[in-house]
């Protein structure tokens, strides 16, 4: 007989405070507001588009995609989704799909607790 084993992962997420205070001190509340709004849009998009681009094989343009979200999530100070995104671009260029499926697994759960966790920061500071 087998068993079957759910692994249940809970993997924190790390914000950078000091990235989100330097933008609001740059940029004032409303600049910063708009910023931290568009690059959350851009995240999204481009999360959703990547499962898409790795099943068609299109491997150089997932690993584009993949350093076009360490440079978004960068500037807002979500450092746990960028260091997972230059993994997922490490693995895409080496052609490593074993590796690839277990890091684009880590992006998307990832992803999603950094955008859960930065809106959840925007509504604390209202």
């Amino acid at each position: 007989m087998s068993e079957l084993s759910y692994i249940q992962i809970n993997e924190p997420v790390w914000l950078d405070p000091d990235r989100l205070g330097t933008l609001y001190f740059k940029l004032g509340e409303s600049g910063a507001d708009n910023v931290i709004c568009r690059a959350m849009e851009e995240l999204a998009v481009r999360l959703s588009d990547m499962p898409k681009m790795n099943s068609d094989g299109d491997l150089p343009k997932l690993a584009k995609t993949a350093r076009s979200l360490v440079g978004i999530a960068d500037q807002i100070g979500m450092s746990s989704l960028a260091s997972v995104a230059g993994d997922v671009a490490r693995c895409a260029n080496n052609h490593d799909h074993a590796a690839l499926a277990a890091t684009m697994a880590r992006l998307q759960r990832i992803g999603d607790r950094s955008l859960s966790a930065i809106w959840d920061m925007q509504d604390m500071s209202v």
